[in-house]
C-alpha cells in the first residue's frame, strides 16, 4: 500500500464522497484483495498520509486535477476543441463538488486571504497541456499569448459548467470560435482572467472560507 496508490483510488471516489477526508479514508477498502483493509483509515492515519485538516482535502483535489491532465492525453487525434471538451467531460462526475474544491484551493488555513495562484495555475496547466497535445508551433510572445487565451477560455467554460453543466460544451465552443479575436486583444484576455479570479473569490466567500 502506497500513498500514491491510495490517492489514485480516492480520486475515483470523488463522485460519491466529494473531496473529503472520508474519500481518502475509504480508499483502503478498494485495494486489491490481498492488501485491502477491513475498515477505513483512521483520522490519524489520513492526517499522517495526506495532511492535517483541510490540507488532506487539498492533497486529494490536486491529485484529482493531475488525473484530469493525464486524461486529456487519452484523446485520439487531438484538436484543441476535443481536448478541452474531454477536460470538461472529466469534470462531470465531480461537478457538484467543484465549487467547494475551488474555494478550498483558493483559501488559506492561516489567514483569511484569497490566494490567486491556484486558479491561475489550474487553467494555465490545462491550456499548456492542450497546446502540447495538439503540437502548437507558436514561439516567443505568441507562445504566451496562445496559452493565456486558452486558459481564459477554458476557465470561463469551467465556471459556466458549475452552474449550467448541460450548456458548458456549447459555451466553450462559442468562446473558442471567438478566441481568434480574443487572441489579438490582450486587454480582453485580462478581463477573462480577472473574471476567473473574481469567480473563485465569490465561490470561496459563499462557502465561508474567506
Amino acid at each position: 500500500m502506497s500513498r500514491a496508490q491510495l490517492l489514485k483510488i480516492a480520486t475515483g471516489l470523488v463522485s460519491t464522497h466529494g473531496f473529503t477526508r472520508q474519500a481518502l479514508a475509504q480508499s483502503v477498502l478498494a485495494l486489491p484483495t490481498d492488501t485491502a483493509h477491513p475498515e477505513p483509515l483512521s483520522n490519524t492515519a489520513v492526517s499522517a498520509l495526506f495532511g492535517n485538516g483541510d490540507d488532506a482535502r487539498r492533497t486529494l483535489i490536486n491529485a484529482w486535477l493531475d488525473e484530469g491532465l493525464a486524461d486529456m492525453g487519452t484523446i485520439p487525434s487531438p484538436t484543441l476543441r476535443n481536448v478541452l471538451h474531454a477536460r470538461l467531460r472529466y469534470n462531470e462526475p465531480a461537478v457538484p463538488h467543484l465549487s467547494e474544491a475551488f474555494a478550498l484551493l483558493a483559501s488559506s488555513n492561516v489567514i483569511p486571504l484569497l490566494d490567486p495562484v491556484p486558479a491561475l495555475k489550474h487553467v494555465s496547466r490545462i491550456a499548456n497541456e492542450a497546446c502540447l497535445l495538439t503540437h502548437d508551433k507558436s514561439i516567443q510572445l505568441e507562445w504566451y499569448s496562445q496559452r493565456a487565451t486558452l486558459a481564459a477560455v477554458y476557465g470561463a467554460a469551467e465556471l459556466h459548467q458549475i452552474t449550467s453543466p448541460h450548456t458548458a460544451y456549447a459555451f466553450l465552443d462559442t468562446l473558442l470560435d471567438q478566441s481568434s479575436k480574443l487572441h489579438n486583444a490582450a486587454g480582453e484576455v485580462g478581463v477573462f482572467s480577472s473574471y476567473i479570479f473574481k469567480s473563485w473569490k465569490g465561490i470561496a466567500k459563499s462557502k465561508g472560507l474567506i
